[in-house]
């Protein structure tokens, strides 16, 4: 037996769970673990805040459907990372978190003025999966082995794992059995009986018109390629969650993105069968009732999740499966494969073809805001010249209020997974790090985020992050020196008839919703960033060329129409959203 610090053990035990990246940043109460990654061929990347640490290791998982790990110090470095919990886990992203915590027996409960302490367990256990805390070095292995099966188990999420510093630090002569993740959890997914996967191909082959909606299961699972694939074998439309944008290409006549709000609307009230493939159905789907979607007395609705307790939740199955969504959909597709075409063919067919000529005349419409070509910026040209600029692949990072509406309504994702933004919580700043940890995920794509000014002054100090780590992303940072989502809300409810009027209320009569100005190209400039300062959409193209040219990470300021950015598309749907469904 050798001795061998607490932190080493973690480090031994992640490497069996196949972890090749840690975000975080660095502090001596877990020496013992960060000093040790590399002996394991573990890469640690370090941001600027704990936070981005959270969405870094978010994003990551999402872009490469492994596991993403990041780590806080205790005290401050937990406090820190407390809102990346909150909205990793709410986004269902598959992150292990690792703290440090003060030595044993001087907390839980606290001896009383203890330095950087707090009970971390008990603050983050409400807001994962799982939360829990090594009382010795002998537990390590049976902790963070449980805390994988919670990872690995049902909808994704966050897990964390509490070691104090005494053991993190501490040598101890022992020598530990590092099991395979097959030895202690379930390393395949869960399967579909074959007579669910028969009675579903039994519902959706008798439909007159049945259609799918994707959610964020169907990313994490992989499967955007196969549920392209099973949609075409239909002839069913496919509409997504907000998390799931991008399940499939929005290029293809089946796939109706979410900037088609009305299309959905028709289709889900069209449809007599519904698959609903990993999604809860949550509140900006609706719900799942009408108006928005069809009767469930009317419509035939088949569920399927590898969470039981998703399934039913907001509104009533015909048939309820517990599966992975991949599993579910290639066991499908087999079975459609030995049976006869359905009868409705025909008709489903035209029907695809009304949803394209719906999907044209939308984007004819919203293309009409092009036409401007002032300074500063109509804001509906930024992600539209974006997706002309970058390649098919790239993946792009929306972040802000209106900023991420005028993303969804004018980006094309055309590439499965190529899309991120913080769907559940709509977290400003988030996408800083996204980011980042996507280009950590994927370094020979493409990477750019396009975030408002109020959303980027959250993290701007993770720029010097990615020129120390040699991260090349691009951020664009939309500029109206206003909080624009809030401010227009506060118009409506201050002076609404002269906001409908003048479309803007002048200086002094909304409450503190402008902000001064920041030139983000000077500051991203000071920590060793390429900028680029552009104010007029000719200019847009050519910023971005040269911003990739320089081989270094990049920020945009884009001068756009304050007004013009505040009245964001389809603002009365988003509110509405929020409204209990009166059908």
């Amino acid at each position: 037996m050798k001795a061998i610090s607490g932190g080493e053990l973690v480090a031994q035990l992640l490497k069996a769970e196949g972890v090749e990246v840690v975000f975080g940043i660095i502090d001596g109460t877990y020496f013992g673990l960060y000093s040790k990654l590399g002996d394991y061929g573990i890469r640690l990347v370090t941001p600027r805040h704990e936070s981005s640490a959270a969405h870094m290791a978010g994003a990551y998982a999402r872009m490469t459907g492994k596991l993403g790990v990041c780590i806080a110090s205790n005290g401050p470095g937990v406090a820190n990372v407390l809102p990346g919990v909150a909205v990793e886990n709410g986004e269902g992203n598959r992150v292990l978190l690792i703290s440090s915590s003060r030595r044993s027996g001087i907390g839980s409960p606290d001896r009383g003025g203890t330095f950087q302490y707090f009970d971390q367990v008990g603050v983050i256990k409400p807001m994962s999966k799982w939360s829990g805390s090594a009382a010795s070095f002998e537990r390590i292995p049976e902790l963070l082995r449980r805390a994988m099966r919670c990872s690995y188990r049902g909808r994704p999420g966050l897990v964390h794992f509490d070691v104090p510093e005494n053991i993190m630090n501490g040598k101890f002569k022992a020598a530990p059995v590092i099991l395979q993740p097959s030895q202690y959890r379930l390393t395949v997914a869960p399967l579909p009986s074959p007579a669910q996967v028969a009675e579903a191909a039994g519902i959706l082959l008798a439909a007159s018109y049945p259609m799918i909606h994707a959610g964020s299961g169907v990313i994490h699972a992989g499967a955007g390629p196969r549920l392209h694939k099973l949609a075409e074998m239909l002839s069913a439309p496919v509409t997504t969650s907000w998390g799931a944008r991008g399940a499939i290409s929005e290029r293809s006549d089946l796939a109706v993105p979410m900037h088609c709000i009305d299309l959905n609307k028709k289709v889900r009230n069209d449809a007599d069968a519904v698959l609903v493939i990993g999604s809860r159905l949550g509140e900006t789907d609706w719900w799942g009732k009408a108006p928005y979607w069809r009767r469930a007395a009317e419509q035939k609705l088949i569920q399927v999740d590898n969470d039981e307790d998703n399934i039913g939740m907001n509104r009533p199955t015909d048939l309820a499966v517990l599966a992975d969504a991949s599993a579910f959909i290639d066991a499908l597709i087999v079975e459609l494969e030995s049976r006869p075409p359905a009868a409705s063919l025909a008709g489903r067919k035209r029907k695809v073809g009304e949803v394209a000529a719906a999907k044209r005349a939308v984007r004819a419409d919203l293309d009409k805001a092009l036409v401007a070509q002032d300074a500063p910026l109509h804001p509906a040209h930024v992600p539209s010249i974006c997706r002309k600029f970058f390649d098919d692949d790239a993946i792009v990072v929306a972040d802000g209020g209106n900023t991420v509406i005028w993303v969804n309504f004018y980006h094309e994702v055309r590439v499965p997974n190529t899309m991120l933004a913080t769907a559940k919580f709509g977290m400003l700043g988030a996408g800083v790090g996204q980011a980042l940890g996507a280009k950590v995920a994927r370094p020979d794509s493409q990477v750019y985020c396009i975030i408002g000014d109020g959303a980027m002054g959250f993290h701007l100090q993770e720029v010097e992050t990615a020129v120390r780590n040699a991260l090349p992303v691009v951020y664009l940072v939309m500029c109206d020196k206003q909080w624009g989502m809030v401010k227009m809300n506060q118009q409506f409810a201050l002076k609404p008839v002269k906001t409908l009027i003048r479309k803007s209320l002048g200086p002094g009569e909304t409450i503190n919703a402008d902000l001064s100005p920041i030139r983000f190209d000077k500051v991203a400039q000071a920590m060793g960033a390429h900028g680029e300062y552009v104010s007029k959409p000719s200019q847009l193209e050519a910023a971005l060329s040269r911003s990739l040219e320089s081989g270094l990470p990049s920020v945009v300021h884009i001068e756009v129409d304050p007004v013009a950015h505040m009245w964001a598309p389809k603002l009365k749907v988003f509110k509405d959203m929020h409204e209990e469904p009166k059908g």
